[in-house]
C-alpha cells in the first residue's frame, strides 16, 4: 500500500476571513496547512514548515508580498 504524503500550503493574507476560508477548504481537501496574517513572521514559519506552496497577498502591512518573496 502507497502511503499517502500530505502537501504543505503556507497562506500569508492580512484579511481574517480569507485567511479562514481559505485555511478551512484547503484541509477539507487533505492538506496540511498553516495560516499567517502577520508577514513579519513569513520568513521564519517558510524555513520551519516548509511548504510545498505558498499563498502570498500582495497588499499586506510591514511587509507587503513581493518583499515577503524576495526574501
Amino acid at each position: 500500500m502507497a502511503s499517502f504524503v500530505k502537501r504543505k500550503i503556507l497562506i500569508i493574507d492580512d484579511d481574517q476571513d480569507i485567511l479562514d476560508l481559505l485555511e478551512y477548504n484547503l484541509i477539507k481537501e487533505g492538506y496540511q496547512v498553516k495560516a499567517l496574517s502577520d508577514s513579519r513572521h513569513a520568513l521564519q514559519v517558510a524555513i520551519d514548515f516548509l511548504p510545498d506552496l505558498v499563498l502570498l497577498d500582495i497588499m499586506m502591512p510591514h511587509f507587503d508580498g513581493i518583499e515577503v518573496c524576495r526574501q
